[in-house]
């Protein structure tokens, strides 16, 4: 078997310095997928972008959370359970998985593809936000399930794994929880008939040595080794391009990060890099082609 890989960039429409970073990536041809938050300021001008050019892979990144301290957003529905107490979403995965209702993030989910589509949309993919969708944190598993259900009634792919390996291991999270999650992941895939890669590789972003990273160049050599290492089939990682603005070191102190992975993208070295180990970039859409799917 090939080894493919879709690097999805994250966060599109959270802000402008996101979605232009987006805008070229795409334009200039090495970036194949990406998810947009629709709760967002910038959601619009990404939605536009996407109607515009229905040839790329770009869905929607469902938002339950809004993490940074001062730039915040508030749910599309009016669904007391997912606001914090300054009436924004929840900072934390956790507090979504501890607070909010079924029948809630159902609402507020279906509110956020049905605005893309109202807005022209035809989006080629689901993912979520901070992982909100998985009920990995407090073990809420239904959430995983009514995640599958949502997509299946759109008839839409969604991001998440349904094979464990070792290669692909999260720190803390023994191999056989990861094993029960490819599992249940399976059953509610087959149920449902939504479309997922095989793997999902998560970012450690909170690992030392990319905490410590200086420079570009030691950045690029760290995150192109994880990404030679994954096993034979279709894996799924992310990331979030944006430009170095004004805008976004407001917004986040991890802004080198997001402009480093714009970089990486704009890198000839980087395809070539992964191309040489056997590794192949894919879109969502070349998934769904590859799985025998109609929405393409």
């Amino acid at each position: 078997m090939a080894k493919y890989l879709i690097v999805n960039a994250d966060d599109f429409g959270m802000c402008n310095a996101a979605n232009e970073a987006v805008f070229e990536l795409f334009k200039i041809g090495t970036l194949r997928s990406s998810t947009i938050m629709m709760p967002c300021p910038a959601a619009k001008d990404a939605v536009d972008f996407s109607v515009e050019h229905p040839e790329y892979a770009i869905g929607i990144h469902t938002t339950l959370t809004s993490e940074w301290k001062t730039y915040r957003w508030k749910p599309l529905t009016d669904s007391p359970s997912l606001l914090d107490e300054e009436g924004f979403m929840w900072h934390e995965t956790e507090m979504v998985e501890k607070n909010a209702s079924y029948e809630d993030i159902e609402r507020e989910v279906r509110a956020q593809i049905d605005l893309a589509h109202s807005m022209g949309m035809k989006p080629s993919h689901i993912d979520n936000h901070m992982g909100t969708l998985y009920g990995n944190r407090t073990g809420r598993f239904g959430l995983l399930k009514l995640a599958y259900k949502i997509c299946g009634s759109y008839g839409y792919a969604y991001r998440m794994f349904v094979k464990a390996d070792k290669k692909l291991g999260i720190d803390g999270v023994p191999m056989i929880a990861l094993k029960a999650a490819a599992a249940l992941s399976r059953h509610w895939a087959k149920k449902y008939r939504v479309i997922t890669p095989d793997y999902l590789l998560f970012p450690d972003w909170g690992a030392e040595n990319l905490k410590t990273c200086e420079n570009y160049e030691t950045y690029r050599e760290i995150i192109l080794n994880i990404w030679i290492n994954i096993p034979d089939g279709v894996t799924e990682t992310f990331v979030h391009p944006a430009l170095e603005t004004d805008e976004l070191k407001s917004i986040t102190g991890s802004w080198r990060h997001r402009v480093w992975e714009y970089m990486l993208f704009k890198d000839p070295y980087t395809e070539k890099f992964l191309n040489s180990h056997g590794v192949t970039l894919i879109s969502y859409r070349d998934l769904i082609r590859m799985s025998g799917g109609k929405n393409v």
